[in-house]
């Protein structure tokens, strides 16, 4: 989802809690990776694989040039051949331990050996965020957690696309003196102008 639509996104939710709930979420999520130089690992549950937060923070960690946005999307099934990137399985959570952030998206239930895995990361020092639909036990492991319900105004989709893009927002100091009405909409224009950095 480009800047413009997020904009739009965020212009039909004012008045609800979900555009500062998702730019609270996404600031621990950026405070936690920030520091620690990296490590930030993304998981889904059994049946569901979090593609497309692991493509918008790869989007957002190339455009606000920060590199430890860029996450490793851990996958409950790996299969032989499968590319690199795409052939981290569970066992990297076991391996996960102090500086290392943890995101669990979990729209429904989690089964017991991701959640036994997560336990274990947070036991060895890895910060542990959740986004999720209600599941008691993920956010009982989370440092920090989002829950989306059936009875909200949004989806874990949509929610999914505010975190990531408020994770990339430039928080650059802002120059001396305040800029004018064009030179902001002069940066806008080059940021949505930029041609997209590839996913992968």
């Amino acid at each position: 989802m480009d800047a413009v639509r997020v904009a739009l996104l965020r212009e039909v939710l004012a008045g609800t809690e979900w555009p500062s709930a998702a730019r609270r979420f996404a600031r621990t999520l950026r405070s936690s990776v920030v520091p620690q130089g990296g490590g930030l690992l993304l998981v889904g549950t059994e049946v569901y694989e979090p593609w497309h937060m692991a493509a918008h923070l790869v989007d957002e960690s190339t455009w606000s040039g920060l590199p430890q946005l860029r996450p490793t999307l851990v996958r409950h099934r790996v299969e032989p051949g499968d590319p690199a990137h795409l052939a981290v399985g569970l066992g990297r959570i076991e391996a996960a331990g102090r500086g290392e952030t943890l995101l669990v998206v979990a729209p429904a239930r989690a089964d017991s050996g991701l959640l036994e895995r997560v336990h274990d990361a947070r036991r060895a020092g890895a910060t542990v965020l959740s986004l999720d639909g209600g599941d008691p036990e993920v956010r009982g492991l989370a440092h920090e957690a989002l829950t989306v319900t059936g009875g909200d105004e949004v989806d874990l989709d949509t929610v999914q696309h505010l975190v990531s893009a408020a994770a990339g927002e430039n928080s650059a100091p802002a120059p001396r003196g305040r800029r004018s009405f064009r030179d902001r909409l002069s940066r806008l224009a080059d940021q949505l102008t930029a041609p997209p950095p590839p996913l992968w």
